[in-house]
């Protein structure tokens, strides 16, 4: 099987559409087309079926999909294990959510410059889904991301490596710590404005207290939720890193262990590239002698 046809394969499965893997693949839609043909005569099963303008993977289409995954990680693992002994080079693209960004990757990014002068690294600020969106695309190299112990959703992820763990606290005005979870029923909470899983935990650690939040406010700068919650205007779950303020009492969340996991994820196979490995080494040990 010719693994140019395997990759089609896997961007229709990943994109839906034959256009949308032509405009991936630079291929036109009549070689998509083609490519999806050859490979159907090459492994003797009917992989699509046609239903008017659109396509459905078949059982056996489905399984192959799942192998040619494999294939084609091993393939990019390869590359990796054979490449030059050299210090690593060239460009690597990387995408992060802000805190990461500013406490893990620009300390060890900056003194590159001198010991791996060959290697430039291209940084752009990002929310966990985009930034595996990202990857998913090959838009990027390597990624930092986070998730909750209550909320997972890199733990199991095969090209995912666990950097460190940060708690959450409960940031309320200040003077009005709860002494029970539930003593905030009722009360206004601020959630990210660009990712699902601030939501979900906050939900999580209230059900764990017998009521749900009421969502009213979404910020994606924790400088602004902590702005939101200086003014009295609701409650948050923050990591524990913020600085004080005085009108913002950080405390921790009653009856409720919350950790923020950092994750670095690159795509299958590729957590071997030089380039990557040495980013990820050195992020995963500044952070944990700065936590």
């Amino acid at each position: 099987m010719d693994t140019h046809r395997l990759q089609v394969l896997v961007e229709l499965h990943r994109r839906g559409t034959m256009r949308a893997v032509a405009e991936a693949t630079g291929y036109g839609t009549s070689t998509v087309s083609m490519h999806l043909a050859t490979l159907e005569r090459e492994v003797g099963a009917i992989l699509l079926e046609r239903t008017g303008r659109t396509v459905r993977f078949t059982p056996a289409g489905r399984r192959l999909v799942e192998h040619a995954e494999g294939i084609l990680a091993a393939i990019d693992a390869a590359h990796a294990a054979l490449g030059p002994d050299g210090p690593p080079s060239g460009v690597l693209r990387v995408a992060a959510y802000t805190s990461a960004l500013s406490a893990f990757v620009l300390p060890v990014v900056r003194p590159l410059a001198g010991s791996h002068p060959d290697l430039r690294v291209e940084l752009q600020e990002r929310e966990p889904p985009e930034v595996a969106a990202l990857l998913a695309d090959d838009e990027i190299d390597l990624g930092f991301v986070y998730d909750y112990n209550l909320v997972p959703n890199f733990a199991e992820v095969e090209a995912a490596r666990y950097v460190c763990s940060t708690p959450m606290v409960l940031a309320v005005p200040a003077g009005a710590a709860p002494t029970r979870l539930a003593d905030l029923a009722g009360e206004p909470w601020v959630v990210n404005s660009r990712s699902d899983d601030d939501t979900a935990l906050a939900e999580r650690c209230c059900a764990l207290a017998g009521f749900a939040p009421r969502i009213t406010h979404r910020a994606d700068s924790l400088d602004l939720v902590m702005d939101i919650v200086a003014a009295g205007l609701g409650v948050a779950l923050v990591p524990d890193f913020l600085a004080p303020r005085p009108e913002v009492e950080l405390t921790a969340i009653p009856g409720v262990d919350a950790q923020r996991r950092m994750y670095a994820i690159t795509r299958p196979g590729r957590q071997a590239w030089p380039a990557a490995a040495l980013l990820t080494r050195l992020v995963t040990e500044y952070s944990r002698r700065n936590p």
